[in-house]
């Protein structure tokens, strides 16, 4: 569409336009290709974004960071860009019940109407925690978080999180990703994984291998 696109601390900048195409591409384009990719292979999905049946709401996300000039905080406006106030998971638990697969768009809207858009992975982290998940899984692109020499983490202790990202060995979009497994963690979620989605059997490789084939992220000790 032409509209430059920007990042703060792995979020994306979202002005007035930019959330008309979010809500029009991840609501509408791709949540339907998922929807359709999914009753083919012989599942029940059914599309949904956060303003249906008042899935998520939202409230506007507040980023804080440093300024370099002056070593104080200060908060970074990232336009309407939200972050969850709350999950109302009746839905899903009614679609569940009937053997429907839920596919969620994360856009949330907020008391006064209001639409943002949500991190993907925030919003999954919210709502396998309202949904008291066995397990979160995140797929992504890349193969899990590496350390500073390149080698994949297997396991990373929740306790460990914010120390990753405060010396820089978790950075850009995956910050994100994992930030939302101790929340999950939490919130009743027993384990969660972040795994490369392009792999064939990914999800089983995971799940029934004894080392896995990502990054899990838990209550290890």
């Amino acid at each position: 569409m032409g509209i430059e696109t920007r990042f703060e601390q792995g979020m994306r900048v979202t002005d007035a336009k930019t959330m008309d195409v979010v809500e029009m591409v991840l609501g509408g384009k791709v949540n339907k290709e998922i929807v359709a990719n999914i009753n083919r292979h012989g599942g029940r999905a059914v599309g949904l974004t956060g303003k249906d049946g008042n899935l998520i709401t939202a409230r506007k996300l507040e980023m804080k960071a440093i300024n370099p000039d002056t070593l104080t905080p200060e908060i970074i406006d990232i336009g309407m860009v939200g972050e969850v106030a709350g999950i109302n998971p009746a839905i899903i638990i009614s679609l569940e019940q009937a053997n429907f697969i839920p596919v969620i768009a994360p856009v949330g809207v907020d008391e006064s109407g209001r639409t943002y858009n949500i991190n993907a992975d925030l919003v999954a982290g919210k709502v396998a925690g309202a949904l008291q998940a066995e397990k979160l899984i995140l797929l992504t692109d890349v193969e899990g978080v590496r350390d500073k020499s390149g080698k994949l983490l297997n396991t990373i202790d929740i306790a460990e999180v914010q120390g990753l990202i405060d010396d820089g060995t978790i950075v850009g979009g995956m910050i994100p990703k994992v930030t939302c497994c101790p929340d999950a963690v939490a919130a009743g979620v027993k384990k969660t994984h972040i795994i490369d989605g392009r792999m064939e059997h990914a999800c089983l490789l995971e799940v029934f291998t004894d080392q896995g084939v990502g990054t899990a992220v838990a209550e290890f000790r």
